[in-house]
């Protein structure tokens, strides 16, 4: 297949798709894009959607494959830790690993997209057209209907193959469930709990209001508010709240009056940050919190999904955008693998290496939910965190927390970083209740225990056809 010839469509101008448009006319394919929304780099589009976002390791690799890693770096703020915040206004910092220079980084959503824009349309074989909607897509004949949002006319787009990254909403995933031509499974679920962006603005003389390089959480066992950094002085606030359940909620939120009495109680030291809460909560929208599951990705060699078309996840492991990047450089890791095969080839090589990861990474999401609202705050959990952090300091290279494997381990996949990461998690927690350690014990005794019983519990699972 010279892919010289190639015309490849892609529906969609997000995180992913411009990834994947500059990396593709890196490689010299004929790429067009085409995004509903107008070009953020001349608008601002970024109210109440997730402003900033957490880049690590497998997100790293896709950026050092496209030689962007030193324009990226410039836009991104090292987290090193999660800095708990009690209901008194008291602050613990528990690092994300015991090894230095592993941390994860905020960085803006709008930034990152418009850097990615702006070095895909460098390429004379990539073109990106704005303000056109994908109404649908017919898979079998690999055209796809736009609709132009200005003049509202209708338009047929052809090419060699149309790969969607067009987010949760996708409208080939839809033409596929709605076509009914092949079997195609779909799951789409939401969590109780919705989200509402709030902010910190910078002090009055441009600083940082708390402490910048951690990720600022305040768990509450049903709901929690977070906060990121932004490079202007300013924190992205997060608000996660079941929609009808507990004494507050999104629906009984409903006057300024409540929403500060609900702050004043749960979030005091927030709240004196957040002068301007009030018309935040107001003015942005509550958003639920979804997980999209789907297979097949691809139908014959004409059609494919990626990124959060495929598998959307909630947002609780930092690890949406990281894993739509890392689907890029699986699929060009392919493309090297298989370099005259067709597109038919290609697809079904590429999903079967990659789909069980974004399961694995939908799981994950969805256990740290409760944990980051929850369980951070337990003595037992913050007792294995302690000994996780010396572990992973005195044995560096024999020691990874479920946490490190996922989010700086990037060689290996997201599925194996979960299957042992929980029997990590197991065998800690059942040896700290059990009393067989505890914090106070001989580093190198509680290595060899954890390994030991960590190695017991992935054969369980193994023999119970659980790995």
């Amino acid at each position: 297949m010279s892919n010289k010839k190639q015309n490849i469509l892609i529906i969609g101008a997000g995180l992913c798709g411009s990834l994947l448009a500059l990396r593709l006319g890196q490689r010299g394919y004929n790429v067009t894009v085409y995004e509903m929304r107008p070009d953020l780099r001349k608008t601002d589009i970024s109210a109440g959607r997730s402003i900033n976002l957490a880049f690590s390791d497998r997100g790293n690799k896709a950026i050092k494959l496209v030689g962007l890693e030193q324009k990226v770096n410039e836009l991104c703020i090292p987290m090193n830790g999660r800095m708990l915040h009690d209901r008194e206004g008291n602050t613990f910092l528990s690092n994300y690993s015991g090894r230095d220079y592993e941390y994860i980084n905020s960085i803006s959503r709008g930034e990152l997209n418009s850097l990615l824009l702006t070095e895909a349309e460098k390429h004379d074989n990539v073109t990106i057209y704005f303000n056109k909607k994908c109404k649908s897509v017919d898979f079998e004949n690999t055209t796809a209907l736009f609709q132009d949002y200005s003049t509202k006319d209708e338009f047929v787009e052809d090419a060699d193959c149309i790969i969607a990254t067009d987010g949760a909403g996708s409208a080939l995933r839809k033409s596929y469930y709605l076509g009914k031509k092949f079997l195609f499974s779909f799951s789409q679920e939401y969590l109780t709990h919705g989200y509402k962006e709030l902010s910190i603005l910078p002090s009055e003389t441009g600083d940082y209001k708390t402490y910048k390089n951690a990720l600022h959480i305040w768990p509450r066992g049903d709901f929690m508010v977070i906060a990121l950094p932004n490079l202007d002085g300013s924190f992205t606030v997060t608000l996660f709240l079941s929609y009808e359940e507990g004494e507050y909620n999104f629906n009984n939120l409903t006057t300024p009056e409540i929403v500060t009495e609900f702050f004043q109680k749960e979030f005091p030291d927030a709240l004196e940050l957040m002068p301007n809460l009030v018309e935040d909560f107001f003015e942005n929208p509550t958003a639920p919190l979804g997980t999209v599951k789907c297979s097949p990705w691809h139908y014959k060699g004409n059609t494919l999904l990626m990124g959060d078309s495929a598998h959307a996840i909630v947002p609780f492991y930092g690890q949406g955008m990281n894993a739509s990047f890392e689907d890029v450089v699986e699929f060009d890791q392919v493309l090297d693998s298989h370099k005259d095969a067709d597109w038919e080839t290609i697809f079904t090589a590429y999903e079967k290496t990659r789909k069980k990861d974004t399961d694995a990474i939908a799981d994950l999401a969805i256990d740290n939910f409760h944990e980051m609202k929850d369980h951070v705050g337990q003595a037992i959990f913050q007792e294995k965190r302690k000994i996780e952090m010396a572990l992973e300091k005195e044995f560096p290279e024999d020691y990874s927390s479920k946490y490190s494997l996922v989010t700086f381990n990037e060689d290996i996949g997201y599925r194996e970083a979960m299957l042992r990461g929980r029997a990590q998690d197991k065998a800690i927690l059942n040896m700290l209740a059990d009393g067989v350690i505890s914090t106070e014990d001989d580093i190198k005794d509680i290595l060899d225990k954890v390994k030991t019983e960590t190695e017991a519990i992935l054969e369980d699972d193994k023999i119970a056809g659980l790995r």
